[in-house]
């Protein structure tokens, strides 16, 4: 919903009723405005303890006028601009600046927003890429978003069994993909990552679509003994259903903006960005070049399966299985 600015009127009617001894609820109510946005508007623009229309309508016209100044004011400050440029060099962010400057008494203050203002305007951009956002202009807010289901029947990840949550049990997979940049192409990779080994497998798809998605991954899944899939809540991962059932294996699903709980693959996918860094159009990508960067991730040592490479570990494990006997353990990290 769009903030609309109290009109004049609505101020009048707020200083009638609160003359009367309303409540601030009630006032609320009456004016068809939140209690919160009544409170703040008392606090501002109330003058010495009194709410007078005309006058609270000149403060907020005030307010309005100088805030857009906040820019110029560190811009017309020589030995301020300078002060906040060097602690900017120094990786300051400006909340941390503008709270160290109401220590120092030989400069004017600037509020956080202030110097945010400053470095979104023409005379500060060039110092934006100090910013830990290392963002050049203001975000947009958006509005919230409908709720609607993208994944029908998912399983969340809390169900998954403690052997999968505490990596006991070979063959528990996770699954993410690796995309090109926006305007350089719809294909993009399918990865697989075996949690116990970290064995890597990387197949390219065409595009995003469910369809394409589930078709490499039961590619790379028909000759693995998989017993269990976790994945994101990517629309790629829509037709789960069809791809367990292929699979013969349970499905489990990250919590919305929680790809962390899937950080074998994560931090595989960071890996991969070494050889195809963002921007990579995969369209372009020849099946044999990701194919030899599956091989590099297999066959070298890490640290978290004590310097035993992935492909070493799958071997052990699968020999295991093969033989049916427990684990000892001993290499794993």
């Amino acid at each position: 919903m769009k903030y609309q600015h109290l009109r004049p009127e609505e101020r009048v009617e707020i200083a009638l009723l609160k003359e009367k001894g309303y409540s601030l609820r009630r006032i609320a109510k009456a004016i068809g405005r939140s209690h919160s946005s009544l409170s703040r508007e008392l606090r501002r623009n109330e003058v010495s303890g009194t709410y007078c229309a005309p006058k609270a309508e000149h403060k907020a016209y005030c307010a309005r006028k100088y805030s857009k100044y906040q820019g110029m004011k560190v811009a017309d400050h020589l030995e301020l601009e300078k002060y906040i440029q060097e602690k900017l060099k120094l990786h300051w962010t400006p909340e941390q600046i503008a709270g160290r400057l109401r220590e120092e008494a030989f400069l004017p203050y600037v509020s956080r927003m202030g110097i945010y203002k400053y470095l979104y305007s023409s005379y500060g951009q060039k110092y934006c890429e100090y910013l830990p956002s290392k963002r050049y202009r203001r975000k947009k807010r958006r509005g919230k978003k409908t709720d609607r289901e993208m994944i029908p029947n998912r399983v969340g990840i809390e169900n998954r069994p403690e052997e999968v949550i505490g990596r006991e049990v070979f063959g528990h997979y996770e699954a993410d993909t690796v995309v090109s940049k926006r305007n350089t192409g719809k294909a993009a990779l399918c990865v697989l990552e075996e949690r116990v080994t970290r064995t890597t497998h990387i197949k390219k798809i065409s595009s995003m679509r469910p369809k394409a998605n589930n078709k490499a991954l039961e590619n790379m899944g028909k000759n693995l003994k998989m017993k269990s899939l976790t994945l994101d809540n990517g629309i790629e991962n829509k037709h789960h259903e069809k791809l367990s059932k292929k699979l013969k294996i349970s499905i489990y699903f990250c919590n919305p903006y929680c790809s962390w709980e899937k950080g074998a693959v994560e931090n595989t996918n960071g890996r991969i960005r070494r050889f195809f860094p963002k921007g990579t159009n995969f369209s372009k990508i020849h099946p044999n070049t990701i194919a030899k960067v599956e091989r590099i991730l297999n066959n070298t040592p890490r640290k978290c399966l004590n310097y035993k490479t992935p492909n070493e570990m799958f071997a052990y494990y699968s020999n295991l299985s093969n033989n049916k006997t427990t684990p000892s353990g001993a290499l794993q990290g």
